[in-house]
């Protein structure tokens, strides 16, 4: 009996030991080992649930916090981000078929006349790393597309990215229609990109400006557990 619960106790001591591992070979964007990982945690009869919060998004809020702190760039976040997919595209048939919660959608796209993706990109690997499911419409979007498609896909949040001066007042042609249509509260509204700031973002009606894509989450995340509380609240 001794042994049983010795055994236990160090298969539980390895599991934790895996965890760890994980969220440093996400930090360090070690693709073939995340996948590894999450078999191997799957295999020890964790949940898929389970493995996406304490090993793949723990992990990533990580990454996202050396991120924001100007600790780790661009290229290295990619790579984490990368890393992360992998481990996703295992548990996203399994999450679907558990009906485990997610924390929110996201629609998002780079604006009309802008065809520049990498920040874009960024916000949308980080987004799904912390757990929210994303739709990505991709470069050039019109007003159209972005409410076809909050609307087909009962988003929470509609993010939109610039990065020329030139394309960033269509933001507010979007948000606009929004408001003409009477469907603006019915969405979380994030803008960013390089020649946006706070102040723009206030002047064409957005939600938030968020400077980059750990930001973008954080105020995700926040505007997320606000809009239960008000639900709960009824």
């Amino acid at each position: 009996m001794a042994d049983e619960e010795d055994d236990i106790i160090l298969s539980e001591l390895e599991t934790e030991e895996l965890v760890l591992q994980m969220h440093d070979d996400l930090y360090d964007g070690l693709r073939d080992e995340i996948e590894e990982g999450v078999n191997i945690l799957l295999e020890r009869g964790w949940a898929p649930y389970k493995v996406l919060t304490e090993a793949l998004v723990a992990g990533m809020t990580i990454v996202g916090n050396d991120f924001r702190d100007g600790i780790l760039f661009v290229p290295e976040v990619l790579l984490a981000a990368n890393a992360m997919k992998a481990g996703m595209s295992i548990l996203k048939p399994l999450l679907a078929e558990t009906g485990a919660p997610r924390m929110g959608k996201m629609v998002i796209g780079t604006v009309k006349g802008d065809i520049h993706d990498i920040g874009k990109n960024l916000v949308s690997m980080m987004m799904e790393g912390a757990g929210f499911e994303v739709v990505d419409l991709g470069i050039n979007n019109p007003v159209e597309k972005y409410i076809e498609a909050a609307q087909q896909e009962e988003a929470d949040i509609v993010g939109m990215s610039a990065l020329l001066t030139t394309t960033m007042p269509y933001m507010k042609v979007v948000i606009d229609a929004m408001v003409a249509q009477g469907i603006r509260d019915d969405y979380i509204v994030l803008v960013g990109g390089a020649p946006l700031n706070e102040e723009f973002g206030r002047a064409i009606g957005a939600d938030a400006y968020c400077r980059d894509a750990a930001v973008a989450v954080e105020t995700a995340k926040k505007f997320i557990a606000r809009k239960h509380n008000a639900i709960a609240a009824g």
